[in-house]
């Protein structure tokens, strides 16, 4: 006689399935076993270029800035080491400025598409795991915009010089995330008020 399984097996089995979903989902792999192509930078950046400041039009939810409501920039300046000093500002929801410093460093020479940065102390700087991905993944012609992503595809920002994109340059940012596998459904817009400019770096 075949012995049904009891509530406490069918349980485990529950448990294992959600388990194993759920590591799925972050690894991101889909569930018919494909891997995606990998996400894939920009030919070639100029650095000096570059540098500057940035407007950030949109971006992934992400923990590091919960607490942004609006008006988030991006300063980016040669240091004298060769690195690059990095300023990162928003406005929280009861006004308040908030600003991060950091630097960054190229690591990938060949394009200066691929960035390592890291907003630690200084004296942690030899621990791999404070060094976030900064991969430059769409930018315009004229620099005028720049898309960021990172490989994993967990982090995402589109970039302007302006507070504001017109239609064509955003429609052609959204498609440099979209061919690299991001998921441009999940961006929120970031808005900006009118002193914003005034408040960069």
């Amino acid at each position: 006689m075949t012995t049904m399984p009891t509530l406490s097996a069918l349980a485990l089995w529950a448990l294992w399935a959600s388990v194993t979903m759920w590591v799925v989902l972050q690894m991101g792999t889909p569930l018919d076993g494909r891997e995606p192509d990998p996400v894939r930078t920009v030919a070639s950046v100029d650095l000096d270029r570059y540098l500057g400041d940035w407007f950030e039009i949109a971006r992934y939810p992400n923990r590091f800035q919960s607490t942004c409501d609006g008006d988030a920039t991006a300063a980016y300046a040669r240091r004298s080491d060769g690195r690059i000093g990095v300023v990162n500002r928003c406005r929280a929801v009861n006004g308040r400025i908030i600003e991060a410093r950091g630097v960054a460093r190229v690591v990938d020479d060949r394009t200066s598409a691929k960035l390592k940065v890291r907003f630690a102390p200084a004296v942690l700087s030899p621990l791999p795991f404070v060094w976030g991905d900064y991969w430059i993944i769409g930018l315009a012609a004229d620099y005028s915009w720049a898309v960021v992503g990172s490989p994993d595809r967990r982090y995402l920002w589109i970039l302007g010089r302006t507070p504001a994109l017109d239609r064509e340059a955003l429609a052609s940012s959204l498609a440099a995330a979209r061919v690299n596998g991001f998921d441009v459904d999940r961006l929120q817009s970031t808005s900006h008020s009118s002193s914003s400019e005034d408040d960069m770096p």
